[in-house]
């Protein structure tokens, strides 16, 4: 899988199983399915680069990834049947989206590009940010990404006891040097992820989308 992006993974996996068994959950065939994947993947692939675009939300990120069992999403098209895969998709969801209104808007979207209820997209949602995480799971996972992301979390080898933390910004007292080397860190950790997150080309589509319903939201 190395060099996919998040839509080429998903896509693959398990030959296209994985796809195939989240759609059929809603009586969608195996291209549907696919077509329903694609329409809702941008907007989950933008809420991640928002979250991530702080030293903060790569951190969290990279912990979540490491501290959880995503990668079992992509393994086994079978969880997609059970209560506990929704659920936790959910979870997710409401961590980058913060409102089932955001949910709304982002099904509303994606029915009008792949022409499948939106009342179906919207259940389907929380799988497919299961499919997100457990896809980004797999891929740093992989020996030449994890060195490379295993060497931000330990801030270049000097900082170890940090972990994670060390991606947060430089320490107190810290001289300006120090922290513009923390700064380039994180842009490149921010730059390995991003590759994987571009999913397609209606990621600014899916930024205002977002934006929009994000604004909505907050003037109620």
């Amino acid at each position: 899988m190395a060099g996919m992006n998040l839509l080429d993974m998903i896509m693959a996996a398990q030959g296209g199983k994985i796809a195939k068994s989240a759609g059929g959950q809603f009586g969608l065939n195996a291209k549907q399915s696919q077509s329903a994947i694609a329409a809702l993947l941008p907007a989950i692939s933008s809420a991640l680069k928002k979250n991530t675009a702080s030293p903060q939300g790569l951190a969290g990120l990279l912990s979540a990834l490491q501290n959880n069992d995503h990668g079992r999403y992509m393994d086994n098209p079978d969880v997609y049947s059970h209560s506990a895969t929704r659920n936790e998709g959910n979870n997710i969801l409401g961590h980058l989206f913060g409102s089932k209104d955001v949910s709304r808007a982002v099904a509303g979207h994606a029915a009008k590009r792949s022409g499948i209820g939106a009342d179906i997209l919207k259940k389907m949602l929380p799988m497919v940010a299961t499919m997100a995480m457990g896809s980004l799971s797999k891929q740093t996972a992989q020996p030449s990404m994890a060195s490379q992301l295993a060497g931000l979390a330990l801030g270049g080898g000097r900082q170890q006891s940090g972990g994670l933390g060390s991606l947060l910004g430089a320490p107190t007292g810290g001289n300006a040097r120090r922290q513009r080397g923390y700064q380039q860190q994180q842009q490149q950790g921010m730059g390995i992820l991003g590759k994987l997150l571009d999913a397609d080309g209606d990621g600014s589509v899916m930024d205002d989308v977002l934006g929009m319903a994000m604004k909505q939201m907050m003037g109620r």
